[in-house]
């Protein structure tokens, strides 16, 4: 049994994973004041076309269980996790993740993409929360916007079509992304605002065992604090029947629950059946999705050391967040399989 970096625990399992999206299966920002001409400059999200896919994004922290939340839903009929597609530009849309299933599928979509002009790491500019603070990226990001938004309109529409899927996932967690693709009207988004108890994260950013940057405890702090401003700001202007708030500490403890509820909000019926979780094809997320499957443990998480300056610098976003959760759509919810001891 091994920790991924969103702390949860996973138990490898053999096999191919269930669901594949290439067999027959169920599975099936306000802008600049100033704009160039032809750029879209919504004041609000707009609404998406007839026939769109709905496009779930997983918003928030790194380290926050975004990848472990995109498996579970993508264990329900209609779903296909897609995994980090912020990724999926920089790599001209070839998956770092080795498997044969999963090439094919990825292989697939890029031929129903033309990308050209946008591939490469020049579009962080318009998704990373840091290039903010650089004023010199905002004529860049104005260049770049249009063909990015119709290049990531191409890609929802090609994994649509690929897996079958009426619901796709993005867990890039990227408030400033999510706030690009608000301006689509080729999609029907919906954000999943997710947050894990801010002293957890602060121990899960410091960890030296995983390949992604390490944060000491200022900077986690700091980039929690930059991150929550921007997310909240994304979040509360996106119709309030197209949101969720999801705690990562509840999901763990009541999986099938919470899933339930975020897919509810989708007009889905579907639920999770089970907690052992086939990982499926994603293009690229933690490490957890280099084992065919994975199974919830434990409920809650183990109690990280206690950091008494992560809970005073935090502690205003205890307020906000429970403004935030009620900020949510109230939907029912039928009781579901809970997560086994561990």
């Amino acid at each position: 049994m091994s920790r991924t970096s969103s702390d949860v625990s996973i138990e490898p399992r053999s096999g191919t994973p269930s669901g594949s999206p290439l067999e027959p299966a169920s599975q099936t920002t306000s802008g600049s004041p100033v704009e160039p001409a032809g750029q879209p400059s919504p004041s609000s999200p707009v609404d998406p076309g007839p026939g769109a896919p709905k496009v779930l994004y997983v918003m928030g922290a790194g380290r926050s269980g975004s990848s472990i939340l995109g498996v579970a839903l993508g264990n329900c009929d209609g779903v296909f996790y897609a995994g980090e597609l912020d990724k999926w530009l920089p790599r001209s849309g070839r998956t770092p993740v080795p498997g044969e299933e999963r090439e094919r599928f990825w292989e697939q979509v890029r031929e129903q993409v033309d990308a050209d002009g946008v591939t490469g790491g020049r579009v962080r500019v318009l998704e990373r929360s840091s290039q903010l603070l650089d004023p010199r990226r905002v004529r860049t990001r104005r260049t770049l916007r249009a063909r990015y938004l119709e290049v990531a309109a191409q890609l929802f529409g090609a994994i649509a079509r690929t897996s079958g899927a009426a619901r796709v996932v993005d867990s890039s967690h990227y408030p400033m992304r999510a706030r690009e693709l608000q301006r689509l009207g080729d999609i029907e988004l919906y954000l999943l605002l997710l947050v894990r108890d801010p002293e957890s994260a602060v121990a899960s950013l410091g960890r030296e065992d995983v390949p992604e940057r390490r944060y000491g405890v200022l900077a986690a702090n700091a980039y929690l604090w930059l991150t929550h401003v921007l997310a909240s700001w994304v979040f509360l202007r996106h119709p309030r029947e197209r949101r969720v708030f999801v705690r990562h500490e509840e999901f763990l403890a009541e999986p099938a629950v919470v899933v339930d509820r975020i897919l509810r909000v989708t007009g889905s019926q579907a639920t999770l059946e089970d907690l052992t979780l086939a990982t499926g094809v994603p293009f690229q997320a933690n490490r957890l999705i280099r084992s065919p499957s994975v199974t919830l443990h434990g409920g809650a998480p183990a109690s990280p050391p206690r950091s008494l300056l992560t809970r005073v610098l935090q502690l205003p976003w205890r307020l906000v967040f429970k403004r935030l959760e009620s900020a949510s759509p109230a939907v029912a919810t039928e009781p579901g399989p809970q997560s086994a001891a561990g």
